[in-house]
């Protein structure tokens, strides 16, 4: 009985927290006629496929727009992150345990004070409303977070495999390369999806520093959307119903991974 009941009310709590998930997709199907049913349908009666229409109408250039973005700020963030957990691992600097505590403050820092500083910075050099731009910052947020995740899984690498590599005469490039890598393959993973999903659902930084160019990401496409068709709810609810697509994948394929990713270095042997 303690089990059922354990079970019943996790499905309850479940079916709460999706819910919203569920009348996203049921309003994306819904007709405009239909919004103000009373009492509203729970499933769409007369269900329609107007709102995906207008998705791929108006929305693709935006959903590619993040694409490239959440991409580049995955390859950037890795780029970065790895070898300075690497350093900080194994390496052991000078001042490592200061930067590690510095590296905690700066996920602290809310986004808005970081897109205004941004914002000079990019008036100055000319690069507002692009995509390099965009890039860099979403790398702000997550490199700080890789730094700490791929310093955690590299600590818990044993000295003998170093060691090996070493006596086979690789330097600390090529061990790095060659032998740390490899094996990190979770941190990767956790670092990578948890990159993407930043860049993937910005709107600081988007708003602040792409807010009226040509190459906008999805979710000024569907503020904007908002804005200006404010009535269309069905054809709104189906471009939050697409932009979900991508990282539900990515957190199904990845699950695993992160899991084993974010716990590293938890425990020691």
């Amino acid at each position: 009985m303690r089990r059922a009941t354990k079970t019943a009310i996790g499905l309850v709590l479940t079916a709460v927290m999706l819910f919203p998930v569920y009348w996203m997709i049921n309003v994306s199907f819904t007709r405009d006629q239909d919004m103000r049913a009373d009492p509203p349908h729970l499933f769409p009666v007369d269900g329609t496929l107007e709102g995906y229409r207008a998705v791929l109408d108006q929305q693709l250039p935006y959903l590619g727009t993040s694409l490239l973005v959440g991409l580049g700020t995955v390859a950037l963030t890795v780029a970065l992150a790895a070898p300075a957990g690497y350093a900080l691992a194994k390496l052991r600097p000078a001042g490592g345990g200061a930067l590690s505590f510095v590296l905690l403050i700066a996920q602290m820092i809310p986004g808005i004070i970081m897109a205004m500083g941004f914002y000079a910075i990019y008036l100055n050099i000319g690069v507002l409303n692009s995509i390099p731009g965009l890039i860099l910052a979403d790398s702000t947020i997550a490199v700080p977070f890789g730094v700490l995740i791929f310093t955690a899984f590299m600590s818990g690498i044993p000295e003998e495999l170093m060691q090996a590599a070493v006596v086979d005469g690789a330097g600390r490039l090529r061990t790095f390369w060659s032998v740390v890598l490899p094996v990190s393959r979770n941190s990767i993973v956790t670092v990578s999806l948890f990159a993407f999903l930043w860049a993937w659902s910005d709107f600081i930084f988007a708003s602040t520093l792409d807010g009226g160019g040509d190459h906008r990401p999805i979710t000024l496409g569907i503020y904007q959307y908002i804005g200006n068709n404010n009535q269309q709810w069905n054809a709104i609810m189906a471009t939050a119903v697409v932009a979900s697509i991508p990282a539900t994948i990515l957190l199904i394929i990845a699950q695993r991974y992160v899991a084993a990713g974010v716990t590293a270095g938890a425990i020691k042997d």
